[in-house]
């Protein structure tokens, strides 16, 4: 825990409306009584930084015997990131990986060349009822990196830097990157923050000035920005190199900001698979399709390997 200077707003509230280059109103899609949003990649905007998918999952409650049941599937060319608010995943992947997450712990899988993964509710917590909250993203990897070899990190709570104002009113949770003059954990291969911010009502954060791309998510309660108040549900991305401080609303705010450097080009994306090109996608899509779990490009999580999720059926 500590205390930075760089969380102290020294600069001006963004001083019109301009200052915001989009406003993403996500998708909402209902998954069996589950409900998910998704921000990134929009229609005007497919990244933010190298964030290229940005998914709220509920807030949901389960019954005794619920759960989520995310069956094991593969990805290419990027880095999945698990955080939540409320409740827990059980991991496993085809490295071998079996870890629970719980909130204010990040996971961070590396695809690169690829790998497959499940996420479940647990046994343990479906002998009851259970809730879920909680934001996945996927951060695209840099050419250099999308043929690497796949890896898992998995940092506690205690590890990830908690930044706090002078006085009451703030507590940031950096889980990726650098920002504020702190830095996580999280092995990393472009330049990226990412923070779990709550204000209390009239408090103000000042987002990083130090990285070329940057947005924020309210999750809950709102923001005021030049004046104009953002509900949740409502991701504002920022011009490159403005001062911007948000105040939260009445109610107080928790919300994701996040960013980084810009990739050298935009990304492919199909299914699960990201890549900076179609023939990286369509070898992905037969070495899935193959289904040679043995000796093939990929391999079903041990101890989660009875069932996968096929392909995608062609849209006609």
């Amino acid at each position: 825990m500590s205390w930075n200077p760089a969380l102290e707003p020294q600069c001006p509230d963004a001083g019109s409306l301009d200052a915001i280059e989009t406003v993403i109103i996500p998708r909402a899609r209902d998954i069996g009584g589950f409900e998910v949003r998704r921000a990134l990649p929009a229609p005007r905007r497919q990244m933010v930084g190298p964030f290229i998918f940005f998914d709220q999952a509920g807030p949901a409650e389960f019954l005794t015997g619920q759960g989520i049941d995310v069956r094991p599937h593969p990805h290419i060319g990027l880095g999945t990131v698990t955080y939540l608010y409320q409740g827990e995943f059980e991991h496993r992947d085809s490295l071998g990986t079996h870890q629970m997450i719980y909130p204010g712990e990040v996971n961070w899988m590396l695809a690169g060349q690829g790998v497959t993964h499940s996420e479940r509710t647990s046994p343990a917590t479906r002998a009851g009822p259970s809730s879920l909250f909680g934001i996945q993203t996927w951060i695209a990897l840099p050419e250099s990196h999308e043929d690497a070899p796949a890896s898992f990190e998995h940092h506690g709570k205690e590890a990830l830097p908690l930044l706090k104002g002078k006085g009451k009113g703030k507590a940031v949770r950096l889980i990726l990157g650098s920002a504020w003059g702190e830095k996580a954990p999280a092995t990393l291969y472009s330049e990226t923050f990412y923070a779990d911010a709550v204000l209390q009502a009239g408090a103000k954060l000042p987002l990083p000035s130090d990285h070329e791309d940057r947005g924020l998510y309210v999750t809950q309660g709102s923001v005021e920005i030049a004046g104009e108040t953002f509900e949740a549900g409502r991701m504002m991305v920022f011009r490159p190199g403005d001062e911007i401080t948000v105040t939260a609303g009445p109610q107080g705010a928790r919300l994701m900001a996040l960013g980084g450097e810009t990739l050298n080009g935009p990304r492919y994306i199909w299914w699960n698979f990201v890549a900076s090109s179609r023939d990286r996608i369509e070898a992905a899509k037969s070495a899935w399709a193959a289904g040679d779990w043995q000796q093939g490009r990929f391999h079903l999580p041990p101890g989660d390997d009875q069932e996968f999720t096929p392909l995608p059926e062609p849209r006609k």
